[in-house]
Order: structure tokens, then sequence, then C-alpha cells
């Protein structure tokens, strides 16, 4: 099973995150958040269709609202890809699996 990572400081986050080869979606979430605890399981899955072919990384925006608001999250969950150090798409609110992929870009799995 893949693992999803966390980047709750801002070094964590642009290393993990920032300096990644790879893609990776970044869950912008708050354990308060009823929606966010309902899209959980769903980018889990995500990280298991994508293991090795993307990163999936949790950041508490109550832990890092540096990061948080350096990328205008004004609502969560809000999940974002970033390619190359650069946010390029994001989704926001509870969706399924299909409909995040589809907004962030991610090919359905082979």
């Amino acid at each position: 099973m893949a693992g999803i990572q966390n980047a709750n400081d801002p070094t964590t986050f642009d290393e993990v995150v920032l300096q990644s080869e790879l893609p990776v979606v970044v869950d912008f979430w708050a354990a308060w958040c009823g929606p966010c605890r309902m899209v959980a399981p769903e980018l889990e899955a995500l990280a298991d269709e994508h293991d090795g072919t993307l990163k999936v990384v949790k950041v508490d925006v109550d832990a890092n609202p540096m990061v948080a608001g350096r990328y205008g999250v004004m609502s969560i969950p809000t999940v974002a890809i970033f390619r190359d150090g650069e946010m390029t798409a994001s989704s926001v609110g509870a969706k399924p699996r299909k409909a995040i992929r589809r907004d962030l870009g991610i090919p359905d799995p082979v």
C-alpha cells in the first residue's frame, strides 16, 4: 500500500512537494472538517492506484497555515496537484476519486 505523507511545516512541504520529481497531490485539510474526512479514503485509494507515479501529501491547514495561505487555500478540503514545484490544478470540496482525477488532470489507472 502506498503511503500518504504529512507536510505540516513549510520546510517539509518544500522538501516533499516542491522538490519532488513525481507529481504530488496535496490534500489541504483539518481534523475538524467533516468533508475532509470524507475525501481521505478517496485519496488513499488514489495513492494506491498511482503508487510509483505520483505522491499524495496531506497538509493540515491549522498546523501549516503559511503554506495554505501561500497557495490561496480559502476552503477545505482543497486537493491540488503540483508538478515541477508548481500548483497546476486544484479541486475544492469532497468529491469521489474519479472527479478528483478529472479536476487534477490525472489519468485513470491502467
